[in-house]
């Protein structure tokens, strides 16, 4: 699946695990971590819908899972991809897709896109994952 919304980046890890593990632990991080987020206050000032700032929306076990979401300054999608490697190792990229609607969006991406917090955010979101995969 690809997003009709505008491509931002691409995020990567190689994980020492075949790709059932790292869809399980992917699964796991989206149910818990993701979904942990409706109680903070930032859902709330910025008005994410879900609540929890997340929905999967498409999915091909063990191959794609595509979240989905919205609030005040952006619409966006992050679209999570598993190929195996020849050594019985597993890449997990995280393709994130975004629009960012008037002045309060071009702001908000200013602040999240260009300060590079999303990417920092993204790469330590693949190496959780990565990590309770090889556990």
């Amino acid at each position: 699946m690809t997003s009709d919304l505008p491509y931002v980046d691409t995020h990567q890890t190689t994980v020492d695990a075949p790709r059932e593990r790292v869809w399980s632990a992917l699964l796991r991080y989206v149910d818990t971590s993701l979904g942990a987020r409706k109680a903070v206050p930032l859902a709330w000032v910025l008005g994410t819908k879900p609540q929890s700032g997340f929905e999967p929306i498409h999915e091909i076990p063990q191959h794609q899972l595509t979240l989905a979401g919205r609030h005040r300054f952006a619409k966006y999608q992050l679209i999570f991809d598993l190929t195996d490697t020849p050594n019985g190792q597993t890449v997990l990229s995280a393709h994130t897709y975004s629009a960012f609607p008037g002045p309060h969006g071009r702001l908000y991406r200013l602040l999240v896109i260009t300060t590079h917090f999303h990417a920092l955010a993204t790469t330590q979101l693949l190496h959780t994952i990565g990590s309770r995969a090889t556990r």
